[in-house]
């Protein structure tokens, strides 16, 4: 009994337990199910709103994208309105160009029928007139008894004539037109250069003197049997010519280089005092070498003295080269010089490049310096020396036209007149007696061959032929053709420096006696 009263004890505890929590439980789910209800039902509620807000929206967009379709597809339709518009218009007009067009196909038929009847009819007149033509030729040939032929060459040769005479008219008009401002400016200028230069000159002569400080010294200079003098003329080719002249030794050699450097050696043979065959080839050998350096510089300073920067090289060398080259006698370096300043001074006047005007005078006569290694005239050696080393073209038309060998350019006139300034100075140039008689001569030979001369003079040292014609048997006009004639005769047969006038002149002498 005692044990049974706690095991029930714990039985009625532990049902109370159990009850109490499933009471407790009850009411924990009566709770959750009341707070489920809630939530769902504030679910419910945003849900609803949610969906009345995104239907309002999608309605919005709806009707915002079915307005933009309207007006979008409103503007097409207006635009392919348009297009029709257009298309009918260029339609309209396709069709009234096709009507123009036919009704112009049709003209067009009809002119050209028209064409083809007036060919036909031309071609029949054509044939008649021929026929017509052939008649009246025959009957003018039983007439006059001449050929077609005869009588058009005839006529021919009489129109050529009266053209030829009319054609020298009108240039002597206008050759005389134009020379009196021409030389006027001409006058102008040349004197303008003349006048700012006008240097001094020494006439180069083919002979040196070497002076001598005593007169044994010429034995030594000849040697035992000659060895020595016959060393030195072998080594530089020149003659040495020993004389009574007192203490002196001659020189005498047509190349100036030569002569040059034999005297400079035989200078130093002398001063050393040791004069031997070997001693003398040495002392040769070494002048040509030094000499190639003052040749160098010769043609340096020229170019430093005229402004002519950026020559080549090669050039400079020729230009110093020419300082022992002469023509006529007139030194060559010299003389370029002189043509390149007078070439800057009429090239200012003219409003021309003065420097290149300078450069071209300076290598105007660079063909000179090499013409006993190459054939040919020297103006034109010279400008194929100036293009080969990079010169203008300018610049090379003037070197190649200086004597008319190429045709004239503006510089290569400023660059003869210069040519002539210098070389037809007096004292400039001098020739022998022979020379200058037998150019005289050919000058009158060269007027005398044509016809109708009857006398010719070279006057003014060669610078002007005077011609005296017949005026019976040449006209005003012929006349100045004939000077025309023979100026490029002499030009062509003549060897001349400068320029020489030509003066035709035709008179007509009337004599009357009163008795």
């Amino acid at each position: 009994m005692d044990v049974l009263i706690p095991w029930m004890a714990a039985m009625a505890g532990g049902s109370g337990g159990y009850l109490v929590r499933r009471w407790i439980e009850r009411r924990r789910a009566e709770s959750a199910g009341g707070l489920a209800g809630r939530i769902v039902e504030d679910a419910r509620r945003e849900a609803e709103s949610l969906r009345s807000d995104a239907t309002l929206k999608a309605r919005d967009a709806f009707f915002g994208a079915k307005t933009a379709f309207e007006a979008e597809t409103r503007e097409e339709r207006a635009e392919l309105r348009r297009l029709a518009q257009r298309l009918l218009e260029r339609e309209e007009t396709l069709d009234r160009k096709l009507q123009v067009f036919d009704a112009r196909e049709e003209e067009h038929g009809r002119s050209e029928a028209a064409l083809s009847d007036r060919e036909r009819e031309f071609r029949t007149r054509q044939e008649s007139l021929t026929q017509e033509r052939a008649g009246v030729q025959a009957a003018l040939e039983r007439v006059a008894g001449l050929r077609a032929e005869d009588a058009r060459r005839e006529i021919l040769e009489r129109v050529e004539a009266e053209s030829r005479l009319d054609a020298a008219r009108r240039m002597k008009r206008v050759e005389e037109d134009a020379r009196e401002d021409a030389e006027k400016n001409a006058k102008r200028i040349l004197g303008l250069a003349i006048s700012r230069f006008a240097p001094d000159y020494v006439t180069e002569r083919t002979v040196s003197v070497v002076p001598l400080p005593g007169e044994g010294m010429k034995g030594r200079i000849i040697g035992r049997e000659g060895r020595n003098i016959r060393a030195l003329e072998a080594a530089t080719g020149v003659d040495v010519i020993i004389d009574e002249t007192p203490e002196a030794v001659l020189l005498s050699s047509f190349d100036p280089m030569r002569r040059e450097i034999a005297r400079i050696a035989l200078e130093r043979l002398i001063a050393d005092g040791r004069i031997h065959p070997a001693r003398i080839e040495e002392t040769v050998e070494k002048v040509r070498r030094d000499l190639d350096t003052t040749i160098r510089e010769a043609g340096e300073q020229a170019t430093f003295d005229i402004g002519a920067h950026g020559l080549h090289p090669e050039l400079i060398k020729l230009v110093g080269r020419l300082r022992y080259r002469t023509s006529y006698t007139q030194n060559q370096y010299d003389h370029a010089l002189e043509v390149a300043w007078l070439n800057g001074i009429m090239a200012a006047e003219l409003g021309l490049d003065e420097k290149e005007a300078k450069r071209a005078g300076l290598l105007h006569d660079i063909g000179k310096a090499v013409d006993h290694e190459v054939e040919g005239p020297h103006a034109a050696i010279g400008a194929e020396l100036a293009r080969k080393h990079g010169e203008s073209l300018e610049v090379v038309r003037a070197i190649g036209g200086h004597h008319d060998r190429d045709p004239p350019t503006l510089l290569a006139v400023i660059t003869q007149a210069a040519d002539a300034l210098s070389g037809a100075r007096p004292g400039a140039r001098k020739q022998m007696m022979e020379n200058y008689i037998q150019r005289l001569r050919d000058l009158e030979a060269a007027a005398a061959r044509f016809p109708g001369v009857e006398n010719a003079y070279a006057i003014q040292a060669g610078r002007e032929l005077r011609v005296i014609v017949s005026s019976v048997a040449v006209s005003d006009e012929e006349a100045y053709l004939l000077s025309l004639d023979i100026a490029r005769r002499i030009e062509r047969d003549v060897s001349y420096p400068g320029q020489i006038k030509v003066t035709v002149i035709r008179e007509t002498r009337v004599v009357a006696f009163a008795k």
